[in-house]
């Protein structure tokens, strides 16, 4: 899930036009402007060459242009063909080495000029390159370059321009001086809200790819709930009933046949919803082949505890309705997970099940009269965080420790609705939770 969102996010980067930008939608900036993610996978930005092979052959053709209608400044000759060509080749290298670009291509600007050749788009040249130094970050040196640039140019047209060519050129107006500055505001500005813009972009992909990472890590959660509940409690009750046949196979082979017998009906249950889970991983878009669970198998829950030895009494309070799926499927973990903790850690063979019914909220009790056990059943220890984790999906809480009377209680309150307040669940529930309960976190 996340790997798809990062390929949308790399290849939505730039424009349609660049064959980077989806048909729909705003748009997510030029291709030039994921070099950041580039780097970060160890790449280089690519070389922008195209554009600078275009912007060199219309700085040549333009400055001819310029050139003829300028007379009175010195016509173009071999320098200012190298000059012309120089700060634009230059431009190549504007998003490996902006700072080097931004004041080279000023540099060959001031040297350009101040030979008295004829003003035109050479100038673009330095806007280029102070855009893409802004944008990169390297605002100083986009700052320092223009501003170094005019106020040469600022000496010039009014002191220098007496010993430099052409020979008469007049003083320049202040008005043109403004002009200048005006422009070179102008490309700062912009260059400025560019670099704004680029920020925001990175940061709402830096935030999409979180929330896929956010998305996948709870479906990976998800999963290990699934598997360790499903998993959980049919190998504790293969666990038992392996041992009471072997115990048993050479005394009693009819009730090691029983032992067996549960040992595969278990098996295949597990197998079963296993494979469904797995089935869910390999094709997500399609539906389940199977229901997911319930209260409604809460009966073949309480026969598999009862091949495993394990004696249930269920009991219910209130008016009995269907459930949402999501608290439906986890109040049954809930009893799932308890009544295996109890074949697993506790010494005694009976077990108690309460479901209270309330308007908005669901209360589950499971008792057992202990004491607990050293004897550890293969179990992970990830059985109390695992429920926790599914009632606290459904804004619910789970409660878990010893009882003063000796045994052990598992507490849950599950919200029906929305709302995550739980005063509606203690109001509605036909008894009150005890006080605060020491957790045993070994169950």
């Amino acid at each position: 899930m996340a790997g798809m969102e990062e390929q949308r996010t790399r290849r939505w980067g730039g424009p349609p036009w660049a064959g980077g930008g989806p048909p729909w939608g705003r748009w997510q900036g030029p291709s030039w402007w994921n070099r950041r993610d580039e780097e970060e996978e160890g790449g280089r930005p690519r070389w922008p060459w195209r554009s600078t092979l275009l912007l060199t052959v219309f700085v040549l053709v333009g400055s001819n242009f310029a050139a003829e209608q300028q007379p009175d400044r010195e016509q173009l000759d071999v320098l200012a063909r190298v000059l012309l060509f120089g700060g634009a080749a230059l431009l190549l290298w504007r998003q490996r080495y902006p700072v080097a670009v931004v004041f080279g291509t000023a540099a060959t600007a001031l040297v350009y000029f101040s030979a008295g050749y004829p003003y035109g788009p050479i100038f673009l040249t330095v806007a280029l390159a102070c855009f893409s130094a802004i944008v990169a970050g390297r605002r100083w040196a986009a700052w320092t370059a223009l501003g170094t640039l005019w106020v040469v140019h600022l000496l010039v047209g009014h002191w220098l321009y007496r010993w430099l060519p052409p020979k008469g050129d007049p003083v320049s107006s202040w008005g043109e001086e403004v002009a200048i500055a005006a422009w070179m505001v102008a490309i700062l500005a912009v260059s400025e809200l560019a670099r704004v813009r680029r920020e925001q972009w990175d940061r709402d992909r830096a935030e999409r790819r979180q929330a896929a990472n956010r998305r996948a890590d709870e479906e990976r959660l998800r999963i290990a709930r699934e598997l360790h509940d499903v998993l959980a409690h049919s190998i504790s009750v293969i666990n038992v009933q392996a041992g009471v046949g072997l115990a048993l196979l050479d005394s009693d082979p009819e009730q090691a046949r029983t032992a067996l017998t549960t040992i595969k009906a278990a098996s295949k249950e597990a197998l079963g919803e296993v494979r469904q889970v797995l089935d869910t991983l390999r094709t997500p878009g399609d539906a389940p082949r199977a229901p997911a669970p319930g209260l409604d198998r809460l009966p073949e829950l309480v026969e598999q505890a009862a091949g495993a030895g394990l004696t249930v009494d269920v009991e219910s309070g209130g008016e009995r309705r269907t459930l949402p799926p999501g608290a439906d499927l986890a109040a049954f973990r809930v009893i799932q997970e308890a009544l295996t903790n109890v074949v697993r850690h506790s010494g005694s063979r009976h077990a108690r099940v309460r479901v209270d019914y309330a308007r908005d909220a669901l209360t589950l009790r499971i008792d057992d009269d202990g004491p607990a056990t050293v004897e550890d059943a293969g179990g992970s220890g990830n059985g109390l965080a695992g429920m926790r984790e599914r009632a606290a999906a459904l804004g619910g809480t789970i409660e878990a420790g010893p009882r003063e009377d000796g045994g052990f209680r598992v507490l849950a309150l599950l919200p029906l609705k929305n709302s995550r307040g739980m005063s509606g669940a203690s109001a509605g529930t036909s008894e009150k939770p005890e006080e605060s309960l020491k957790l045993k976190e070994d169950r």
